[in-house]
């Protein structure tokens, strides 16, 4: 009995590091793959700048034609696609893990609707522009999150019902972006449909602090709560008796991953779909053992860093990196909503 007890104990052992080194090799890929692409993106646009120069560009050193080709548009475009896109990431698989739905992700739930629908205002309707923007972005982010919470609460927050809720109240708030749209004038125009499409045209590497702050912040509290995070997986009851403090995890959740969201929308504008795609690619790709909040920011940073080369380069014309996500999220989406329908016999 002793050596079977020994045996099956061995098996379990091996088992698990076998799946960590199966996770470490593709999370190992996923830092290969965001280092190639972040490559090309420096090296490869409509002109081929050689390697050497962007090295020698990123160590400071002036280069002819190259300083102001990489060291203004291509690398500021790439280091914010980069964080951005981790935040996009990591927030929403937060999100989809907290509620156990994949349909959970700041922008299907409203909290993106909330600060672009506060960025249209801020810019047709106060006409203010810049660093303002951003922070009326970032707060009615907050807001619209806190608000959809408090109306979905009804002894505790059901995933579905929170849903259901954020769609209303997304929808609602496309409404007010439509109409402040219609009555706004032309040169207001093109700064307000970055809220709405987004975009990193007119990247600047400033941009990228508020950024760097939230990940190194706000991301590290989510990290170091993943491991009761993944314990709401098994349930609120599950996760209450294995001594997690499932309320307070929630708050904690829902103020760090909104404000990553808020403020990468801030930033770049609503980038659709990536916070909703970058939590099931990086299941997936790596299971369900384990965290999936470091996997989805590295995701979510190839999705978009790639996405906007897609969008600048191989398609006819040039598409904000939004345009391309959402056409990859929204045939996923549909997909989504058509195998949850079967499951429930509707």
């Amino acid at each position: 009995m002793t050596s079977a007890t020994h045996i099956t104990a061995g098996a379990i052992a091996a088992s698990r590091r076998h799946r960590l080194r199966r996770r470490h090799r593709l999370i190992g890929l996923l830092l290969a793959i965001l280092a190639a692409g972040f490559a090309l993106t420096l090296m490869l646009g409509q002109s081929l700048t050689p390697p050497g120069d962007v090295i020698r560009v990123l160590l400071g050193q002036p280069v002819e034609g190259a300083s102001f080709t990489v060291g203004q548009l291509r690398l500021p475009r790439a280091v914010l696609a980069l964080l951005a896109g981790a935040g996009f990431g990591m927030a929403g698989a937060a999100f989809q893990i907290m509620l156990r739905n994949p349909l959970a992700s700041p922008d299907i739930i409203g909290i993106s609707s909330g600060a672009s629908a506060a960025a249209v205002f801020a810019i047709v309707v106060l006409s203010l522009d810049g660093p303002l923007v951003s922070v009326f972005g970032v707060l009615a982010g907050l807001g619209v999150a806190l608000a959809i919470y408090g109306l979905a609460f009804r002894n505790g927050v059901a995933g579905a019902r929170l849903i259901l809720v954020g769609i209303a109240v997304s929808s609602m708030l496309d409404s007010v972006i439509s109409y402040i749209l219609s009555r706004a004038p032309a040169w207001d125009l093109q700064e307000a449909m970055r809220w709405l499409t987004g975009s990193l045209n007119g990247a600047r590497l400033d941009q990228a602090l508020p950024l760097l702050l939230s990940l190194g912040v706000l991301g590290l509290l989510l990290l170091a709560r993943a491991r009761d995070l993944e314990a709401l997986r098994l349930g609120d009851d599950m996760a209450a008796a294995l001594g997690v403090r499932v309320g307070r995890l929630r708050i904690v959740v829902i103020v760090a991953a909104v404000g990553m969201i808020a403020v990468a929308t801030a930033v770049t504008g609503p980038i659709a779909f990536v916070a909703f795609l970058s939590g099931p690619i990086a299941a997936r790709l790596l299971g369900r053992d384990g965290s999936l909040l470091l996997p989805a920011a590295l995701v979510g940073a190839v999705l978009v860093l790639l996405g906007d080369y897609v969008g600048q380069f191989l398609l006819p014309g040039r598409y904000p990196v939004g345009v391309v996500t959402g056409a990859l999220g929204a045939p996923y989406l549909i997909f989504l909503l058509i195998r949850s329908n079967r499951n429930r016999g509707l």
